[in-house]
């Protein structure tokens, strides 16, 4: 019956409408509270139900702008102070050659897709009844033309990019992988709309003498055999130039010492992080025989094993 055909029974087109109002122009609104009740049964109108008023989207308001996202490479010398750095952004602003349509000339022709409908809809059978699903055009994005040639400009996309440089306040300590928040500075929205936001992940590159471990640095500093068995002061490197440090005499390879306040800032704290001087005593590969003499000597003074076994000092005669 009729009721059949208004759910999508055999015989009737849904994808003929795209607007609840196309229905009801055809079958008159009557013909709902003739099944539902003359106050339609759901509460009103059965298509205000479903499409909010007869349509299916409501226009909104003016949509703000994208964020846009960008990458900054940072030393640790760069981290430790911190200041301004300079971002190239690549923003999308509207082709001047096509004046956006991504048509060569303007030319556009009906989109073959959509038939010029901006719309696309797509029906699904479930038992005895037929659901349509209505979205925007792939092909035009709901502007239900296309070019007849491509904009060569800009390719058909009616957008080019347009090169920014933006300076960046960067915060002492900065973690790497954070993302910095700069409000405004994102992709323009609509008239009368505020623009996105910037954000600018932050990527630290690997040191070639220094470590980062939180805000502590890591130095591997390498000794000498003397300096480990009588004892140095000497001078080591830091991230703002250089700092005395003093090697207690008997000192093992591997050995953690620390440089306070030498580290990095504290990220949105106060203070700073330590730097810590990993010692690594290196042995002599080769010696010149009044070397290798001093180091005879320096056995037999220490009673040390020499082609005995290492064990043989501790056995009794």
């Amino acid at each position: 019956g009729l009721k059949q055909q208004v759910w999508g029974g055999e015989g009737f087109d849904w994808s003929r409408f795209t607007h609840a109002g196309d229905v009801e122009d055809i079958f008159g609104r009557d013909l709902f509270a003739s099944f539902f009740g003359q106050s339609g049964g759901l509460g009103g109108s059965l298509f205000e139900q479903f499409f909010g008023g007869g349509s299916v989207a409501r226009r909104r308001g003016p949509a703000p702008g994208q964020d846009a996202r960008v990458e900054v490479e940072l030393d640790l010398e760069e981290v430790a102070r911190g200041g301004r750095k300079e971002v190239t952004v690549h923003y999308p602003m509207t082709c001047p050659a096509c004046r956006g349509t991504g048509a060569e000339g303007e030319r556009l022709v009906t989109c073959p897709t959509c038939n010029g409908r901006g719309q696309v809809s797509a029906s699904q059978r479930r038992g005895y009844s037929q659901f349509i699903t209505i979205t925007t055009c792939p092909k035009c994005n709901g502007r239900g033309q296309w070019p007849e040639r491509p904009c060569p400009r800009c390719s058909g996309e009616g957008r080019i990019a347009e090169t920014r440089t933006i300076a960046v306040e960067i915060p002492p300590g900065v973690p790497d992988g954070v993302q910095l928040r700069v409000p405004g500075r994102g992709l323009a929205g609509d008239a009368g709309a505020p623009p996105g936001d910037l954000y600018v992940a932050v990527q630290v590159r690997s040191h070639e003498r220094f470590a980062r471990e939180g805000d502590d640095i890591l130095f591997e500093l390498p000794i000498s055999f003397t300096q480990a068995a009588l004892g140095a002061e000497v001078e080591v490197p830091t991230l703002d130039g250089t700092s005395r440090l003093r090697i207690p005499a008997g000192i093992q390879s591997g050995t953690i010492l620390r440089l306070r306040g030498k580290g990095l800032p504290r990220f949105q704290g106060s203070g700073r992080g330590d730097q810590l001087v990993r010692v690594i005593v290196q042995t002599p590969s080769r010696l010149s025989a009044e070397e290798r003499g001093l180091f005879e000597q320096l056995r037999q003074l220490r009673d040390e094993p020499g082609h005995r076994g290492a064990f043989d000092r501790f056995r009794r005669p």
